[in-house]
């Protein structure tokens, strides 16, 4: 046997296996701990009083600028001197984050549209900072807009109107489909038939125009007592059944019939004025009577071709009638309201991020830019999945390990050119919210026209720490006025609104406006 003979690690399955159980063990528990922050991460613990918790939870993330530098480790009520009661919430911040200033303000923000939360913090620029312990007062804190707020617009009665008027359209034409169809289709055999008879009624033995000026003169003298006329027609079935139980009053009736018709006979001269308009009416009857036989022909082709469609619309007419009814139980749902004051808020809530997003698609064209190479540039196979990852695996590597890198966790100073073993020596540019217009709405595509900036950063220091000339990217715009992309546009089309500047969150100062 030969003694010298070396065992190797893997080949004792015992003690492989313990490992990768120990391994399993570690990894469930950091992932169970997740929400509580990792162990070994030194954290700063601060207080926060806010009006309302906002259903935030315990685990919620805690970020700065869109970077999470925290987690909410717990939340309860608490009463403060004057008797309000407000929500304690207690912060477990990064110390990579860096120390907070006094003057910072947070804000409890949706994640998401089902109730995720996260604690947004605005960091200020006061010399004193917050200590591990210290509470950030109700006054620094503030709730955004929940969906349930938006829910407030319709009062009862202005609900009720909407329903009533609903309603009444939905009566008004359900049901009437039908009928309105079989009438559409009958009038082409109606309009074959009236066509001899509009041409017998055209001719001029017929005297058509005067039977109409006859007929506007009785309309004249009858007209004062046209509503008596109406009148006497729908009461006259219980009128005659009266007289039928007492004819001695009938009698009466017709001893009074004289005067009481000399008295329509002077009534009748105030109808005059409505019979001469009568007369000019059947004038015009009579000269459409006449062009009405040549224009038939039209008018039929014009009803054939619309039977087949009326037809096929008798079905669309039922399922109407349902969609109403459908509609009517819709707005009358307490609930209906809420929806449409919540789209209201939406709108507003909307219509800045439109503003300042808008003039990136229609004037720079930068989501075309984007989303032509998207697919490729994450769907290129290699051997262990996608360009992208060996994109990311490519970052530089820093000589000295210390130093700050693309591929690196942890910084505490930007890239600035230090020396590489591989790759590229790279500088932090970091220039978000570039504009893409003027505030004046002429082309502003900052992103991607200028090539690789050397040093835009308003409020960092000439140098890093160790003396080198810092030279990064920070502020948002570059000055100058940059024009519009290759594919882009001049300045922002006719209608439509526009921002530079974010108009939600907080201002620019005047020195990153690059104006």
């Amino acid at each position: 046997m030969n003694r010298g003979q070396r065992v190797s690690i893997t080949a004792n399955p015992v003690l492989v296996g313990a490992i990768c159980v120990l391994v399993v063990v570690v990894a469930v528990f950091l992932s169970y701990n997740a929400n509580q922050g990792l162990p070994f991460v030194p954290t700063t613990k601060l207080n926060a009083l806010v009006p309302e918790g906002g259903n935030l939870l315990p685990g919620n993330d805690v970020k700065e600028g869109g970077a999470r530098i925290g987690i909410v480790q717990d939340m309860k009520p608490v009463r403060l001197e004057d008797g309000r009661v407000v929500a304690k919430v207690v912060l477990k911040l990064d110390k990579d984050s860096g120390e907070l200033p006094r003057d910072s303000t947070i804000a409890i923000r949706p994640r998401s549209l089902v109730g995720l939360k996260y604690v947004e913090v605005t960091r200020g620029d006061s010399d004193e900072i917050y200590a591990d312990g210290d509470t950030i007062a109700v006054e620094q804190s503030r709730n955004t807009n929940e969906l349930d707020d938006l829910q407030s617009i319709y009062d009862k009665r202005t609900r009720k109107g909407v329903q009533d008027v609903l309603q009444g359209v939905g009566d008004t034409l359900a049901f009437r489909g039908v009928d309105l169809n079989q009438t559409i289709a009958g009038a082409p055999r109606f309009l074959t038939h009236l066509e001899p008879v509009a041409r017998s009624l055209a001719t001029p033995h017929t005297q058509l125009g005067r039977f109409f000026r006859e007929l506007g003169d009785a309309a004249r003298i009858i007209a004062p007592v046209a509503d008596r006329y109406a009148h006497g027609f729908e009461a006259g079935a219980s009128a005659f059944e009266a007289w039928s139980r007492f004819p001695d009053r009938l009698e009466e009736t017709v001893r009074q019939s004289r005067p009481t018709l000399d008295a329509g006979v002077e009534s009748l001269r105030v109808q005059r004025p409505f019979l001469i308009d009568m007369k000019s009416f059947a004038r015009a009857l009579r000269r459409a009577s006449e062009v009405m036989p040549a224009n038939l022909p039209r008018i039929n082709a014009a009803f054939q071709a619309g039977i087949p469609i009326q037809e096929r619309s008798i079905q669309l007419n039922e399922d109407l009638a349902d969609t109403l009814e459908a509609l009517e139980d819709l707005m009358g749902d307490p609930r209906t309201g809420y929806a449409f004051r919540a789209l209201g808020d939406t709108t507003d809530i909307l219509r800045p991020l439109i503003r300042f997003v808008g003039p990136y698609v229609t004037v720079c064209n930068y989501f075309n830019y984007a989303f032509n190479n998207v697919g490729e540039h994450v769907t290129e196979p290699d051997p262990t999945g996608t360009s992208q990852r060996t994109l990311l695996n490519q970052a530089p590597r820093p000589r000295n390990p210390t130093d700050p890198s693309l591929g690196s966790i942890g910084a505490r100073r930007p890239v600035n050119g230090e020396d590489v073993v591989s790759g590229q020596r790279a500088n932090l540019h970091s220039n978000l919210y570039s504009a893409a217009v003027d505030t004046q709405g002429n082309a502003d595509c900052e992103s991607g026209q200028r090539g690789y900036v050397k040093r835009l950063a308003s409020y960092a220091p000439a140098k890093d720490p160790t003396g080198k000339d810092l030279n990064i990217v920070t502020d948002p715009h570059i000055p100058g006025n940059q024009g519009p992309t290759f594919t882009g546009r001049p300045r922002v089309p006719d209608g439509q609104t526009f921002s530079r500047y974010p108009e939600d969150g907080p201002a620019f100062p005047d020195a990153l406006r690059g104006e």
